[in-house]
């Protein structure tokens, strides 16, 4: 593998915004994409997570494949069903993207995690990161499958082998970090403006 498993997103994450600083839907989503090989290697543990991520970006991205000109900003779709009082169904695009921030958010804490806590076994790293982000939002049903999928984890050695290719691991996933993080600042700003950052899960 050229470079690390981190290289082909923080290519994309140069297209996420537009000329004058707005976040578009399919560059956003394809970043989101790029990092789910990130979730392959950890097996087991992160299946919950990736199929949740997979879901939330194919909703989008069936939203935004209507009508690619009226959704090329990511906030359009929620705009559209915060108009039409649908933005709070569990099945609409504005809750699709809540949870898919959360679940960055989730992924961006575990690798900060990775990189100041070297000593931590990959499953502290985990559990530790999910307390941090996800957890306040969940039920205690998924908190519990969570909870256990979380003891599949991975050895920690094996996975930064598996993750860093033929790059320098560290380096990029502190960029992917930094870059990132912003764009789901955003996000939750967003939803936050609509009433909307506070949903847990139904």
């Amino acid at each position: 593998m050229e470079g690390t498993v981190f290289t082909p997103s923080l290519e994309g994450m140069k297209c996420v915004k537009s000329e004058n600083g707005i976040i578009l839907t399919k560059p956003f989503l394809d970043v989101c994409k790029l990092i789910l090989p990130v979730l392959d290697k950890f097996g087991a543990a992160m299946s919950l997570v990736k199929s949740d991520i997979g879901g939330n970006i194919t909703r989008l991205e069936n939203k935004y494949l209507s009508d690619p000109s009226k959704y090329e900003h990511l906030y359009s779709m929620v705009q559209v069903e915060v108009e039409k009082k649908t933005a709070k169904e569990s099945s609409s695009c504005t809750n699709g993207l809540l949870w898919l921030t959360r679940a960055m958010d989730f992924l961006v804490e575990l690798f900060k995690n990775l990189l100041e806590y070297p000593d931590w076994t990959m499953s502290q790293v985990c559990t530790n990161s999910y307390e941090k982000t996800l957890k306040k939002w969940h039920g205690w049903l998924a908190s519990s499958s969570f909870k256990l999928a979380m003891k599949l984890a991975p050895d920690r050695k094996k996975f930064m082998e598996v993750i860093g290719g033929t790059g320098d691991v560290n380096t990029d996933m502190a960029r992917f970090c930094a870059e990132f993080s912003p764009f789901l600042a955003e996000n939750h700003s967003f939803l936050a403006s609509v009433g909307l950052d506070d949903l847990k899960a139904s």
